[in-house]
């Protein structure tokens, strides 16, 4: 079966949603001989010194470039441990207290991120979606509350499930984000954390959505289908060409009065 059109499923997402970044593809490695025709035959770039796994997706988003990371030039302690590159240690452990009320449950806070198995990924290449060869392990999108709306709701429609229940981690908004979306084959939403804030660029309050590969065809021909038949993209203001058009403003029915012995005065 023919792998989807990533260049089409790209153009559709960005021109209907009004996203700002590129979805950005990631697919991670266990099979060498997998790795070495990746770097023979995909265009990359790889980073000149150590960087944060959301500071080399930026390469992937914003600049519009496939990115190869391999355990060498990741500088992130949490994204080690979540990638499997690095065992839990007392230092991994204390990078947390802060977050936690004592180190007893930093410790168990970190033991209990989803990981990738320890000592068996090799590399992970992040692409613009355009730019992917073959099916994605995990797409991720940075975007605004209401376009994460939108990708959210056409993933649970499109997949039968209802309540949707994303796992957000303690300072491990990208990395752990997208290995909880592989391992458990499910979307996830995700708050910017510390790191991927100010490290990863996200000073605008980009939010994380994360969606299978596998599950983007659909979710993908779900939008396609409201704009053919609707004229737009839109959820909320059915067939609107904007996702989260703002329909309140200047609403008459928005109106504040005095109450009480405040309008008798």
């Amino acid at each position: 079966m023919p792998a989807p059109d990533f260049v089409a499923m790209q153009e559709l997402l960005m021109r209907e949603l009004r996203l700002m970044h590129y979805p950005v593809a990631i697919r991670y490695f266990f099979d060498q001989a997998e790795l070495e025709a990746f770097r023979a035959a995909q265009p990359h770039y790889e980073p000149v010194k150590p960087l944060t796994f959301c500071q080399a997706e930026i390469g992937a988003r914003m600049e519009g470039v496939t990115v190869l990371v391999e355990p060498k030039k990741m500088g992130c302690s949490n994204a080690q441990f979540v990638f499997g590159w690095k065992p839990m240690d007392e230092g991994e452990v204390a990078s947390h207290e802060k977050y936690c009320m004592d180190l007893a449950q930093a410790k168990r806070f970190v033991e209990g991120k989803p990981r990738l198995p320890e000592g068996t990924l090799l590399g992970i290449a992040v692409s613009p979606l355009a730019q992917a060869r073959g099916v994605p392990d995990v797409v991720h999108f940075y975007c605004d509350n209401i376009q994460a709306y939108h990708l959210i709701d056409d993933w649970m429609a499109t997949q039968d499930v209802h309540p949707f229940r994303p796992s957000l981690c303690m300072n491990s908004a990208a990395c752990a984000g997208n290995v909880f979306a592989y391992n458990e084959g499910q979307a996830n939403l995700v708050l910017a954390c510390s790191g991927s804030y100010n490290a990863g660029k996200t000073e605008r309050g980009e939010i994380n959505v994360s969606i299978p590969g596998g599950h983007m065809e659909a979710l993908a021909a779900r939008i396609e289908k409201r704009v053919r038949e609707k004229g737009g993209a839109a959820i909320t203001r059915l067939g609107g060409g904007f996702p989260g058009a703002d329909i309140c403003k200047n609403c008459p029915l928005i109106i504040f009065k005095k109450g009480g012995k405040a309008a008798e005065a």
